[in-house]
This record gives C-alpha cells, sequence and structure tokens, in this order.
C-alpha cells in the first residue's frame, strides 16, 4: 500500500490517516474534527479552482484547504 500526503489522494478512493504534522491550532482542530490517525478518510471533491478539497471522515463533509491537507500522510486502502 502506498503512503502520500492527504491533498494528493484521488477521487472516490479510501485511505487511512497515518499521522498529522502539522502543529499548534490546526493540529488541535482536525484532530477536535475526528481526522485522528487510523481513521478512514474519501476525497469527495474540490472548490472550482482547487481549493478547498473535500473529504468525508466519519459520516461528515470536511473541507481542507490544499496547504492543510498536504500536512496529512495517509495509506491507500
Amino acid at each position: 500500500m502506498s503512503l502520500l500526503p492527504l491533498d494528493q489522494l484521488s477521487l472516490d478512493v479510501p485511505a487511512t490517516v497515518v499521522s498529522i504534522s502539522g502543529k499548534g491550532a490546526f493540529r488541535r482542530r482536525v484532530l477536535e474534527l475526528g481526522l485522528l490517525p487510523g481513521v478512514a478518510v474519501v476525497r469527495t471533491g474540490q472548490a472550482p479552482l482547487g481549493d478547498p478539497l473535500t473529504f468525508q471522515v466519519r459520516g461528515a463533509s470536511l473541507s481542507l484547504r490544499r496547504s492543510e491537507a498536504a500536512t496529512i500522510a495517509v495509506e491507500v486502502r
């Protein structure tokens, strides 16, 4: 299985969060939203200009800037 940054995940491809390298308030916000290591995530779309990206996490829709998603490593299932 391959490891890649969340912003590089293709549409509708299931993956599992491996690590979050962001710091401070961003890291705390992402963890509070349920994006934890071991959690399944699927990229569901993006804004017309490519930023932000949308993801399905634990049954909820989550939007992240591309730069924020780049700090999250996932493993494609």
